[in-house]
């Protein structure tokens, strides 16, 4: 495909950012990738350039936080892939850590697209503004882009799921007094796994990470809604590209895994590692998460089956996400060539 839009992309140093970006380059886009500190570029751009060329890739340093350096690199943009958004391995001890960022950056990335004549802002929100805040009855029901977590039910929520779904409400109330023309489109991933470009991993790669380091003695008894990096990838441009998404949420995941069944992926693949193989009682869990702040962030899904239907992206858009399991191989064998793992 050959082409001459040019796509503002958010977060470009990113697990989902710099997958999006190969792909937007292949398919002959021009790139303006934003980061928070310039020094970094240089990385980036020679892991993106181990998968294409990056001849139409450039770089530029913005704070979601400021206002106004987005109205002036959105100049002559076409598109705008915002990805940006922070996602802690910790979560912090002020929620507005996460919320505010979020909340503005959103605001700010629409504002700025309307003041430039962008054609379509896709923004990449999360299945934690679908699926949370749930009465225990609810919390192993299956949902799809209709659903929205609930802020009230403050005991099904963590200060990282408030801010997703805080900041993708924000962006659609925006929308909603906007005369312009500008279009959204909205895609919420499940967790996020599949192959690694660089050592710097985003917290949803611990899932792989404990299995295979030997730091989890047994196995939680939880689950997630699973999607491919490169699927969600493929997702966001399709998002971008359709004239049928403007205007609509979508669901990206590929399927729901148990921690038990990716480990059992895993071992097989991976015979000669001693994997955990009893599960880990609930009440052991709640105790590791007071020793280790990693685990905090899963301990509601412990017992809990949120499933998602991806139906609509499949239909709509043609998405075509690879399975789940392949997303944890692909993960896997990154993770080790990193060293991440010996």
């Amino acid at each position: 495909m050959t082409t001459n839009s040019k796509v503002l992309l958010t977060g470009i140093t990113g697990f989902v950012g710099s997958h999006t970006a190969i792909q937007l380059l292949e398919k002959g886009y021009q790139v303006l990738g934003t980061l928070r500190d310039m020094k970094k570029a240089e990385a980036i751009k020679r892991a993106i350039s181990k998968h294409t060329r990056t001849d139409n890739l450039r770089f530029v340093e913005a704070d979601i936080q400021d206002p106004n350096i987005w109205r002036q690199i959105m100049a002559d943009v076409d598109y705008v892939q915002h990805i940006a958004s922070p996602f802690p391995k910790v979560m912090p001890k002020d929620e507005n850590e996460l919320i505010v960022p979020a909340k503005l950056g959103n605001i700010h990335i629409l504002s700025a697209a309307v003041s430039n004549n962008v054609k379509r802002v896709v923004i990449t929100s999360s299945s934690a503004a679908i699926t949370y805040g749930q009465p225990i009855e609810r919390r192993k029901g299956r949902f799809d882009e209709t659903n929205w977590t609930d802020l009230n039910r403050k005991d099904d929520l963590t200060p990282y799921f408030k801010s997703k779904t805080i900041a993708e409400k924000a962006a659609w109330d925006f929308m909603q007094h906007e005369k312009s023309g500008l279009e959204l489109t909205v895609v919420c991933p499940g967790l996020i796994l599949g192959p690694l470009l660089a050592e710097d991993f985003s917290a949803s790669i611990n899932v792989v990470v404990k299995a295979l380091d030997g730091s989890l003695p047994a196995i939680p008894q939880i689950g997630w809604e699973v999607v491919d990096v490169r699927s969600i990838a493929a997702l966001l441009i399709l998002a971008m590209e359709k004239p049928q998404a403007a205007n609509q949420r979508y669901i990206g995941s590929a399927g729901y895994l148990t921690y038990s069944e990716i480990n059992k992926v895993l071992q097989k693949a991976y015979p000669a590692k001693k994997l955990p193989s009893r599960k880990l009682p609930n009440f052991l869990v709640r105790m590791l998460s007071l020793f280790d702040a990693t685990i905090k962030p899963v301990m509601l899904d412990l017992d809990t089956e949120r499933k998602m239907d991806n139906s609509k992206a499949i239909k709509d858009l043609g998405w075509k996400p690879v399975k789940p399991e392949e997303s944890v191989l692909s993960c896997a064998e990154s993770v080790f060539q990193l060293g991440l793992v010996k």
